[in-house]
This record gives C-alpha cells, structure tokens and sequence, in this order.
C-alpha cells in the first residue's frame, strides 16, 4: 500500500499533522516509539484551552483519538531507515517496510539528563522536583529554591531565566569547573545567582525537597532543572542528505518544506522555540504544505 504521507513521531507535531492530513482525506500513518518527551511532561499550564493544565500523555491520548477518528493510522515502532526514490520514500520499522509519497518527520530530541537511577529519574520528573524547560513551568517554581545543572551559555541562560522567577537560584557545573567567561560570572554576581563548582556526587529525594551532593555538602532545592542541552533526532534526515544546522536540527523553509523533495519536518527536531503551542503550529502548515504539493503532481477531486 503506497501511503500519501508517512508521519514519524507521535507528539504534538506528528498528532496535528495527523488530523490536519487526515481531514484532507489522504493515506497517513504514524509510526511512533511512545517515547516522546510530551509523554512524560507531569502536567503543562501553558497550553491553551486548559487552565487547570493538562498531563502531557493525557493530552497525547486525546490527540491521537481525534486523529483516529478522521482516519489515520498508527503503528508502534522504530524507523530504523528511510530511502527515497523516484515513487517517494520507504520506510523500514520492525521489520516492515512503509511506502508513502510523502514524509513528515517528527521526532523531537532527546534531553541530556544528569547522571541518575532512571526510577528516581522517573519520580523526581513526575512530583516536579526535576525539570526541563523553564519556559514551560518557571511559573510553578516562583519564590522557591532552585538548582540548575549546567555551565556555559545554557547554564548561563537557563540561570539568569530562572532568575526572573525567583531570587533563589544556584548554578551547579555537572564537571569540576564552570566554563563561564568573566562577562558572565559578574552578571551572575550581579543577579546574586550562586554558582557552585560541581560535579554532583549524588542526587536523592528527601521528603518534598530533591538534594544534590557536592563536594560532601547536600543542597536542598525545591526544583532542579537541567540545561545540558539536547539531541535533535535528525538522524533519518541526515541519511537523506537533508540540510541540518550546526546543532543538528532539520532545516526547512518557511513551509516546513527539508532540502529534500517530498520530505518535511516539524516540532522540537526543526530550529525554534521547544513549545507545544510551536510544534503544533509548524504541524499544521507542513501538513496544508503537503497536501498543496501533492495537489501540484496529482488531481485530488473527491
């Protein structure tokens, strides 16, 4: 079965480009890992329509229903790769080949997460003791003492961010020294953000507080968050030969259109702001994109 457009990753992207393509009235399958990061997002307030926030896998489930209801179809699985050729792409999961004219590629990235048993991972992620993205939940940290994993211009960033929220903040280098340059340690004096010479020896959950070790001295915090960056998961542009950015997002154009005919990308594996509310959008103008360039090579009348 030849598909009019292969969808990889199943989050908020993936999901609006589902239903967008779906009520198009053309072939669409997701083939998703469930392993996304909207899954494991405890509860977000910054989406719009719920003001008493919603949890990212509930979200999830809702949006793959709608989908579902307009006629897209899903399959769990791994891509492990996708080739191109003069009919549209092929591509291989679980042993299974997919052939569609069209690819849309959603696959988000994966955060660096710091050195941490992946129950207590689990737990100190879902009670909201250790965050992601600031952007997202710095509201739900205000007034309250916070860490933050990292050094450099994220650390620095994600710090000074932080900052706006609460005047409690400390800036912890997961190695032995901070890479910070002279303009940023006096901001840091300046903002009176701490900055403490990791690594951290241990992290562990003490009653309502999570506690990193250092150097032999436990320091409490309310919330921990981790900015050591990410991995985009362009791996399966990359094999294309698709245009990526220095820091390995998927380059694409003002219509979420890749280097590479017929091939598409949208959400946190594209260059932009991480958020929801983005993927989403990006999601419906690749999808309307994909529908109109197929328009171009092939009648479509109902």
């Amino acid at each position: 079965m030849m598909y009019d457009c292969l969808v990889i990753g199943g989050g908020p992207a993936g999901l609006t480009a589902a239903i967008y393509l779906a009520r198009f009235h053309l072939r669409v399958l997701v083939i998703d890992r469930g392993q996304g990061r909207a899954m494991s997002i405890p509860m977000t307030h910054n989406h719009a329509g719920y003001p008493d926030g919603i949890a990212g896998s509930d979200l999830v489930i809702i949006m793959r229903s709608q989908a579902s209801r307009y006629g897209a179809e899903f399959r769990v699985g791994n891509v492990t790769s996708l080739t191109a050729g003069p009919s549209g792409f092929s591509a291989l999961a679980g042993g299974r080949l997919v052939h569609a004219q069209s690819v849309l590629l959603a696959t988000g990235v994966v955060n660096h997460r710091p050195a941490m048993a992946e129950s207590l991972h689990k737990e100190a992620l879902s009670r909201g003791l250790l965050r992601y993205c600031p952007v997202c939940d710095g509201y739900e940290v205000t007034d309250t003492v916070v860490g933050v994993i990292g050094t450099g211009e994220n650390g620095f960033a994600e710090a000074t961010f932080l900052r706006s929220y609460t005047q409690h903040v400390t800036l912890i280098s997961p190695e032995e020294n901070h890479l910070l340059s002279d303009e940023q340690l006096s901001r840091l004096v300046a903002y009176k953000v701490r900055h403490v010479i990791g690594p951290i020896s241990m992290l562990e959950i003490e009653a309502d507080r999570i506690v990193a070790e250092v150097s032999g001295r436990k320091l409490p915090f309310s919330s921990i968050y981790a900015a050591m960056g990410s991995m985009a998961q362009s791996q399966l542009a990359k094999t294309l030969d698709a245009s990526l950015t220095d820091a390995g997002c998927i380059q694409v154009d003002s219509h979420q259109r890749t280097t590479v005919a017929g091939l598409y990308a949208a959400g946190d594996v594209v260059p932009g702001l991480d958020q929801i509310a983005s993927a989403m959008g990006q999601a419906a103008i690749a999808a309307t994109t994909i529908r109109n360039d197929m328009s171009a090579s092939r009648t479509l009348l109902r």
